[in-house]
């Protein structure tokens, strides 16, 4: 791991990094619809990964231990690309091109609830307590609430069920690869992880994508090219900053996805600042509220993510 990158997780607690790293991600929802306008789903992502993993590369290891980590890896490595990069993105973009924007919030924001079913049926160490599951439903709840004020929430035809379907494999995906990153990845540094892992699963999505959606929109402006490098940044530190938080012998993975639920939060706010005609409502308000409270009461309760 770079010099710079081992120190700055060392000076601070888990908590901070886990809510650092989801802010960055609730960015990527209004900044994947203005790269949209101008590229097909599978083509774009495909780019953006690519560009994630190469942006990691020059702060990873010396390219002569680079490959021989991946090598003696390869397992956790393969096994990251596929959950974490292919099989979750894939359905995630396929899912949402099918879904109101509201339902896939939803099914979106239930991603903690999967991860913590996950990773007590694959970790003897990850129990459904019931503090655990009171903060789990009262976040889903928020989410609602704040997906409803935003939108009419609505499902009916056949597609948009094969849409929620999608959605749902995807956060189990996600679920897997972030248990298995937790128990397997000792020994790998998480930046070799996360380079290798996202160029992979970026350079496969890329080739799909050219049979399935054929030759990429053009031109392409200014726009486009802003939306790709932010994407591909929060990529890039994100996924560096999630696997060495889930490396730590002390986090426990349903715990730390909890943090999740601040994404709906932020993206809400983020869309009363940028976009013209969203205004706060009251039901958008209460739900914040109540995931905020229940974020604040599971860890003001005994539940703590200390650095050691």
């Amino acid at each position: 791991m770079s010099p710079y990158f081992s120190k700055v997780l060392k000076r601070d607690d888990t908590i901070f990094w886990a809510v650092v790293a989801c802010l960055l991600w609730s960015t990527v929802y209004a900044v994947i619809k203005l790269g949209l306008q101008y590229d097909t789903p599978l083509h774009f992502a495909g780019l953006r990964f690519m560009i994630s993993g190469l942006m990691i590369l020059p702060f990873a290891l010396r390219q002569s231990d680079y490959f021989p980590m991946i090598r003696k890896h390869w397992k956790i490595v393969l096994w990251v690309t596929l959950l974490q990069t292919l099989l979750n993105y894939i359905f995630f973009y396929l899912g949402m091109d099918l879904v109101p924007g509201a339902i896939g919030a939803i099914i979106v924001g239930s991603q903690p609830l999967v991860v913590a079913v996950v990773a007590a049926l694959m970790h003897e160490g990850e129990r459904l307590t019931g503090r655990k599951i009171i903060t789990i439903v009262l976040g889903i709840t928020g989410v609602i609430m704040i997906s409803a004020g935003r939108q009419a929430l609505r499902i009916g035809a056949a597609s948009e069920i094969i849409g929620v379907a999608l959605i749902l494999g995807a956060n189990i995906a996600t679920a897997l690869s972030n248990v298995l990153v937790s128990l397997k990845s000792r020994g790998i540094n998480p930046l070799v992880l996360s380079s290798s892992t996202l160029f992979t699963g970026g350079l496969l999505i890329f080739i799909i994508s050219i049979p399935v959606e054929g030759a990429s929109r053009g031109p392409l402006n200014i726009t486009y090219w802003l939306s790709l490098a932010w994407l591909s940044f929060v990529s890039a530190y994100a996924f560096s900053l999630w696997f060495k938080l889930l490396q730590r012998p002390k986090v426990k993975v349903s715990e730390l996805n909890l943090w999740k639920f601040i994404i709906p939060v932020v993206g809400a706010v983020l869309s009363w600042i940028i976009v013209p005609d969203e205004k706060p409502d009251w039901l958008t308000v209460t739900g914040i509220l109540v995931i905020t409270g229940s974020l604040i009461g599971f860890y003001t309760n005994g539940a703590r993510l200390k650095v050691k």
